[in-house]
């Protein structure tokens, strides 16, 4: 049996095949897939008057399924809150403690990770084609960033990842964004499936959730966060179940660190080298820092910026760096700086307030997207994001 594979990842394969046939193949085989069974709820109900669509995909997430009303929504939305219905036998939401506890512990060092080394590794591979495609992270990186960390600060809520709690169901809602993108691109002349595969294939997201846990973990022992194996195992899992629920197939889904550390580095080799797309988008997310931290100021917005810079060429090593067209700069000193500045905010948290975690979590709020009005379940109309309703 001949395997289809997007042009882009020729050359790739053809190298991973020799450090591991087995996850290669079956990352390869995951470019051409999306998500069934939210890509056939999208496609049932485009024609679908938004404000009735969002009506019954909040039902759905509030557990209201019983009502005349979910009944009479399109058998694609019943069968999609029907599948989600059912929690796989591999969740045990009490074991998420020691991961929730050591997030609350480091929160500013996780997002110190996410920014100058998860996400900026994530955008050199073709997830970055999607992204900038939509313009979502350049035209509205600001929000796009606070979106992103809302819905980390909710799974790592205690009791957040219990069915129809904040967690649960922005990660749900992170699925259909996924899917409705996923239909808009694929009706875009500017997406060649033949070059790319699939906009937001499931192998792209199986390797981004591996990022967001196993290499997160890695930046954040690097930037001196300390945390015990159980802590590890259990930060792993809250991220394999908030993936789950955003669609990611168990077939690309890792079960462990060990799985996630495999699977993270056969892809990276499966992957092109960085495009014009990852240098562009990982610049915005580097000079986009500050702004959603917010420091507006010119002159300190663009010191932070280059701080950042340099602390995210020294996380991500000097050769990915080079590649995004970071600026040049010495690496040395730059870890261990931001180690003893971060002790630093952390006594000066601890003795104004008893407690450092107070920081943590005030410091976790600002930069995340809340709304009064909840979470909205409206989703964008087109693939730019200029050009989209607000979402």
């Amino acid at each position: 049996m001949t395997m289809n594979i997007p042009t882009s990842y020729i050359e790739g394969y053809d190298k991973a095949l020799k450090e591991n046939p087995a996850i290669a193949k079956n990352y390869i085989a995951h470019t051409t897939i999306g998500d069934p069974l939210a890509d056939d709820l999208i496609r049932d109900t485009i024609s679908l008057e938004p404000k009735q669509f969002q009506r019954y995909i909040r039902l759905g997430m509030v557990g209201e399924t019983n009502l005349e009303e979910f009944k009479s929504a399109p058998k694609t939305i019943r069968d999609f809150f029907e599948a989600n219905a059912t929690t796989p036998d591999w969740v045990d939401i009490d074991a998420y403690k020691p991961g929730i506890k050591m997030f609350h512990n480091n929160t500013r060092l996780v997002l110190a990770s996410m920014v100058g080394g998860t996400l900026v590794e994530g955008f050199a591979t073709n997830i970055a084609k999607s992204f900038f495609l939509t313009g979502r992270l350049v035209d509205k990186g600001i929000r796009r960033l606070k979106q992103n960390n809302r819905h980390m600060l909710e799974i790592f809520m205690p009791n957040g990842m219990d069915r129809h709690n904040d967690g649960w169901v922005l990660s749900i809602r992170i699925r259909l964004v996924h899917a409705k993108i996923r239909w808009l691109l694929s009706q875009s002349p500017e997406w060649d499936h033949e070059v790319l595969g699939m906009p937001l294939s499931s192998a792209n997201l199986g390797f981004a959730i591996a990022s967001f846990s196993a290499r997160t973990l890695y930046f954040l022992e690097k930037l001196g966060a300390t945390m015990t194996e159980e802590e590890k195992a259990s930060f792993m899992q809250v991220w394999r179940y908030s993936g789950y629920l955003m669609g990611i197939p168990e077939s690309i889904l890792y079960t462990n660190e060990l799985d996630a550390v495999g699977l993270n580095r056969i892809a990276r080799i499966c992957e092109p080298p960085p495009s014009m797309e990852s240098i562009i988008l990982a610049s915005a997310l580097i000079n986009s820092a500050p702004l959603f931290a917010g420091i507006t100021q010119r002159k300190e917005r663009k010191e932070l910026a280059g701080y950042i810079s340099k602390l995210s060429r020294a996380m991500i090593g000097n050769e990915l760096a080079d590649s995004l067209q970071y600026e040049p700069s010495s690496t040395i000193g730059v870890i261990l700086r931001f180690k003893l500045v971060n002790k630093i905010q952390d006594l000066i948290g601890f003795f104004s307030t008893g407690n450092h975690n107070t920081k943590n979590m005030m410091t976790a709020l600002e930069v995340s997207m809340y709304d009064d009005r909840g979470i909205p379940f409206n989703l964008p109309d087109h693939y730019i994001s200029e050009s989209s309703s607000h979402w």
